[in-house]
């Protein structure tokens, strides 16, 4: 009897896929779920009722092909992002995944290479390897920070094609000073390269931190992606976005799928953009909860990484694993990130959070290195 990647690798597979396994994390039904970066505490009760009403409008033209331009979504969204942004701006796709997998389409592809900077969101090479995309690594510091001189030197050196630059960091949850960004940007002059700064998190960033939407007049290479995954509760409804210069959004239309985004997707998010007050009302109280944790975690001596996401990651351990399955065994599930010594977990409710650290501070002494 052989494994399911034993047979899938007898299949003729591109050769840089083979042996590779699925992204994914675990879906383990236990009471309290806090390992993928969810947010915890659900769609308003109104706001459902508004998303119900605009799908069902939409549900009597489904004999019809949606907007192909997704025309009043991405005028929405470009009023939700300010920064003078318009709908010439502002590119959306089945979650920030596939907003990426487009630009890669564009711009990678074979013969051209991306630069992570790792540990970073595990997706960026397996989008550069389903597209045929070279993947580079470069360096950061021992505080999972990137330092301005040396990141702009890295990406000169290799040459890259597009350079991706998570801010906040997942899954560090540290933040990006906009130097680092522009300083990337000109490095990346040479090559002509597309540099990503990857926001997926960016509504739960700490007071007065900047979004490298203030960069992108006059930078025709800068995109900066966004997702309704996060802070909109939306996850469910896989709706990701970017904001770029026009011709960016130009060349994605080469690459995408005829009608990607479905009528009950554009629906949806606009029926969210709408109310994205009450949608965002639970931002602050999650960003307490992850404050909370950080001061917990410090209080039991462990070190922990500056967070401005709705996550924070952890250190201190000398078996994260055994950690990992003991708190499964409570009932709460977090995430293994394969950092050396290290777990990650999502900012809960306030219940979520209080079992979390009760569950933790019992069994963590004996394995605090």
């Amino acid at each position: 009897m052989t494994d399911p990647l034993e047979r899938l690798n007898r299949l003729p597979i591109r050769e840089n896929l083979r042996g590779l396994r699925p992204y994914g994390a675990p879906q383990i039904d236990v009471p309290i779920l806090l390992n993928v970066n969810e947010n915890t505490h659900g769609v308003p009760e109104d706001v459902r009722s508004a998303i119900v009403e605009a799908v069902e409008g939409a549900v009597a033209g489904l004999n019809r092909y949606p907007d192909r331009e997704f025309t009043v979504l991405r005028e929405h969204l470009a009023t939700y992002l300010g920064h003078g942004l318009t709908a010439d701006n502002i590119w959306a796709a089945n979650g920030s995944n596939e907003v990426l997998q487009h630009v890669l389409l564009a711009f990678g592809g074979p013969g051209r290479t991306a630069l992570g900077f790792p540990p970073t969101y595990s997706m960026y090479p397996l989008l550069a390897g389903s597209t045929g995309t070279g993947y580079l690594t470069g360096s950061r510091d021992e505080s999972f920070d990137l330092d301005a001189r040396t990141t702009a030197s890295e990406v000169a050196a290799t040459g890259a094609n597009i350079v991706f630059l998570c801010s906040p960091n997942n899954p560090t949850g540290t933040a990006l000073p906009l130097e680092v960004v522009s300083e990337v940007y000109d490095a990346g002059e040479a090559a002509q390269a597309i540099v990503i700064v990857d926001e997926a998190y960016a509504e739960f960033s700490h007071s007065g931190t900047p979004s490298a939407l203030e960069l992108l007049p006059g930078r025709e290479r800068l995109i900066v992606s966004r997702t309704m995954s996060k802070a909109f509760a939306l996850a469910g409804a896989r709706l990701g976005y970017l904001a770029a210069a026009p011709e960016i959004a130009d060349a994605l239309r080469l690459v995408r799928l005829p009608y990607h985004l479905s009528a009950i997707t554009q629906a949806t998010a606009v029926a969210a953009l709408t109310h994205s007050a009450k949608l965002l009302a639970n931002v602050d109280e999650i960003k307490r909860q992850r404050d909370r944790i950080v001061s917990g975690l410090t209080g039991m001596g462990l070190p922990v990484a500056p967070s401005d996401s709705n996550f924070v990651l952890f250190g201190g351990l000398d078996d994260p694993g055994a950690v990992w399955q003991d708190l499964l065994d409570a009932g709460v599930l977090i995430r293994d990130v394969g950092i050396p010594g290290h777990l990650r977990v999502t900012a809960g409710t306030q219940e979520e959070t209080t079992t979390f650290l009760k569950a933790l501070e019992s069994l963590i002494r004996p394995r605090v290195s």
